[in-house]
């Protein structure tokens, strides 16, 4: 019986310890903010430099910033004491963010200001310093080996009549693939994915077909065109 009070009553005062806050020093809260803000001004450079979506958007790069220095405090807030830790964790789970991720990248780079964050509340700099820079230079070298051609949908615009001959062209397309064609009683719409670089004189090749009337080249990013 002694044994078990003596276990109890020590889990208790384990307990009760844990629950005293270890306040840290302004220094030290200003140390950390101003880390992780310099690496999150980091990351806002990076997203910029190397955005390879349609749209780059500033508000979800100013979000980056937000994200890293919010998690920095809540993490300092948390490390201190464990009871604490428990409610943010309960609180947290509850939060649901209803904002679509326009492109899958963008995920990566929101784990990255979020572990930038949980570094930095930490006081671990080191790990997210050498992360990060790690990090910036997988981008760079991915965002080198990037392919000569680019996917691009040709609209066009024709008589139904130039149909057989136009389709012949476009089949002598390097990595061509129909997408879409429309065909009416004096009309016809034909969209068309190819693969070609910016020179490439694709466009005035079909426009040069007998009956084209209008010629479109745009970009194309799975989802998005611009």
């Amino acid at each position: 019986m002694e044994s078990e009070f003596s276990i109890r009553d020590l889990f208790k005062s384990s307990v009760i310890s844990s629950a005293e806050v270890s306040t840290l020093a302004v220094s030290d809260i200003v140390v950390n903010l101003t880390v992780t803000l310099l690496l999150s001004l980091f990351i806002f450079y990076v997203y910029r430099k190397f955005f390879m979506g349609v749209l780059y958007t500033l508000s979800f790069n100013v979000a980056l910033v937000m994200v890293s220095l919010v998690t920095s405090l809540v993490i300092m807030t948390i490390s201190s004491n464990l009871i604490l830790s428990l409610g943010m964790v309960g609180a947290l789970s509850i939060v649901r963010f209803r904002t679509a991720v326009k492109d899958a990248i963008d995920i990566g780079f929101m784990f990255w200001a979020i572990a930038v964050g949980i570094a930095n509340g930490a006081g671990f700099f080191l790990i997210s310093v050498v992360g990060s820079v790690f990090i910036a230079a997988v981008l760079w070298g991915f965002s080198s080996f990037r392919v000569g051609s680019s996917p691009y949908l040709l609209v066009v615009q024709y008589d139904p009549n130039s149909d057989e001959s136009l389709c012949a062209l476009l089949q002598q397309s390097k990595g061509g693939q129909l997408k879409s064609k429309t065909i009416r009683d004096h009309d016809a719409e034909l969209t068309y994915e190819v693969r070609v670089s910016s020179e490439s004189s694709l466009v005035s090749d079909v426009r040069s077909v007998s009956g084209v009337r209008s010629v479109a080249l745009v970009a194309y990013n799975g989802d998005y065109v611009s």
